[in-house]
Order: structure tokens, then C-alpha cells, then sequence
């Protein structure tokens, strides 16, 4: 066999590894219940702020701290742990989209997206990213 087809056949595998990899790291949407099924794998789960629980946020304490409750799709309530600050504006939010994964029964969330009304399109909703360690 020539040097040139070895070449390429090992180009070929290494970027259909590249692929598959990619793909297999990319957060999915779930509900709580697909995410404590699989807690090492990265979702996406879309829910509502449980309308009954307190947001824990004390900056004096720890400012990349946040805790909230929300409730996905299917109705399951669990506490999501935030390693950042609080988003400006977090309770108006109508819809969260929390990306992460299980730890233990609360949701570990490295990035949240908030579907909030804008202040400056006459009421039509927006959607702001927060991801962990960034400021608001």
C-alpha cells in the first residue's frame, strides 16, 4: 500500500473521531428524571421557576453562589446549583433553560438562558445567556 492511502485513511479516522466526539459532548434536551438516568452526561433541561421557593443568592457570602428550584416539563421539581452570580431580572423570567448535568439530587448548571419579555420590543420575548463564572 502506498504511503499517500495510509495518510489518508488515518486523516479520515481521525476526523470522523473528531466528529463523533464533538457530537457526543454536546448537551441534549431533557426532563430531571433522562438527567438522574444519566448523571455523567450533559443536558439541557427547560422548565419554569417553582413559583413556591425562595432564590438563594448572598454575594456578602459567596458571590459565584446561586440556588434556585425549577420545575421541568414533565412537572418534577429539583433544586439547580449555579456557579455564578444571580442573571439581573432571574425572577421575571417566563421560561429557564438550565445546561449541565445531575450531582447527587440537585442539577449542577454551568449555563442558564432565560426567556424573559423585552423591555424594548414592546413586550415580545428575548432570550439572555448567563454562563458560570460570568458577571450579570
Amino acid at each position: 500500500m502506498k504511503k499517500s492511502y495510509i495518510i489518508a485513511i488515518v486523516l479520515v479516522a481521525v476526523a470522523i473521531g473528531v466528529i463523533l466526539s464533538t457530537f457526543a459532548d454536546s448537551a441534549t434536551y431533557a426532563t430531571f428524571d433522562e438527567a438522574m438516568e444519566n448523571p455523567e452526561r450533559k443536558y439541557q433541561v427547560v422548565g419554569t421557576l417553582s413559583p413556591g421557593k425562595a432564590l438563594e443568592y448572598n454575594p456578602e457570602v459567596d458571590a459565584n453562589l446561586f440556588r434556585f428550584y425549577l420545575v421541568d416539563r414533565e412537572g418534577l421539581e429539583k433544586e439547580v446549583v449555579f456557579k455564578g452570580s444571580k442573571p439581573q431580572d432571574f425572577e421575571r423570567s417566563e421560561q429557564v433553560v438550565i445546561k449541565g448535568k445531575m450531582n447527587g439530587a440537585a442539577f449542577q448548571a454551568d449555563e442558564l438562558l432565560m426567556k424573559c419579555p423585552s423591555k424594548y420590543n414592546d413586550g415580545s420575548e428575548g432570550l439572555k445567556e448567563f454562563k458560570a463564572g460570568e458577571e450579570s
